[in-house]
């Protein structure tokens, strides 16, 4: 075990926060608004009376961004941890499916699946979790490694209050932080590195978001408002809910479909 130099986390968060922020801004120029207006609930908008084009815009836009930016950043994090595994215990990434981070320790072997925070699935996804690691365990005795090995669930903010889940342990936050590098104060350090630039880098963002805002905002005032500027709640529920018409490909097979006549029954 090497003792964790934080310059070397400083180093590494300076030199790859600009992909974090770059997939943001990369994320929200690619949004289209039919896209995202399809995968939201019409009725919602209308039972809390929302009234302008704008409003509904910003409402789908800040939602999109708040779910893509936690995915965005569990990734960019989880590179972080194994970095900083690496330069402690000589840790790698894998290449198990569902396991993100192995190490080494104490005659060991730490398989470890990261997630950003502590609520990340329901119990189908966490049930999957535990057989990813069962299938991980089968493919290690497989390869005779001869060692033991232990399944954690990282997760990088939270709390919980009892790890030992009995196929694996779950450690949040500090506990986390601590359990891949040693030290107890990481989850603490690593704050002011992740700050680096990031009020120049969140100033370029803003000037997309506003970009994409106003975008929106005139497209569905084109789409889906009367000429007297109203929202056309009509048009919007039929966007999103109406039955869908078969594609051309589709069609034409049906219709090509031979009819097989029934024969008459005899009286």
């Amino acid at each position: 075990m090497a003792s964790l130099n934080i310059d070397d986390v400083r180093k590494y968060v300076e030199t790859n926060i600009a992909t974090f922020h770059s997939k943001r801004i990369d994320s929200l120029t690619k949004l289209k608004l039919t896209g995202v207006l399809k995968r939201k609930n019409p009725y919602l908008f209308k039972a809390k009376y929302v009234m302008s084009a704008s409003e509904i815009v910003k409402g789908i836009v800040d939602a999109h961004i708040s779910s893509n930016e936690e995915t965005i950043f569990g990734d960019w994090i989880e590179g972080l941890a194994i970095f900083i595994n690496g330069k402690v215990y000589g840790g790698w990434k894998s290449g198990i499916y569902g396991v993100d981070l192995e190490f080494d320790r104490d005659g060991t072997r730490f398989l470890v699946n990261i997630k950003s925070g502590p609520n990340w699935g329901n119990s189908s996804a966490q049930k999957k979790m535990i057989l990813d690691f069962k299938s991980a365990a089968r493919t290690l005795r497989t390869s005779n490694s001869g060692l033991s090995t232990v399944f954690v669930n990282g997760i990088c903010y939270g709390q919980e209050s009892v790890p030992d889940k009995g196929h694996y342990f779950k450690y949040c936050g500090q506990d986390f932080w601590t359990f891949i590098s040693g030290d107890s104060s990481l989850y603490i350090n690593i704050i002011e590195p992740l700050g680096h630039l990031a009020k120049e880098r969140n100033d370029d963002f803003l000037v997309a978001y506003n970009n994409m805002l106003n975008k929106f905002t005139l497209e569905f005032s084109q789409i889906f408002c009367d000429s007297n500027g109203s929202i056309n709640w009509n048009k919007l529920v039929e966007f999103n809910s109406g039955k869908r018409q078969p594609n051309a490909t589709v069609a034409k097979k049906t219709s090509s479909k031979k009819t097989i006549p029934v024969a008459k029954r005899r009286k």
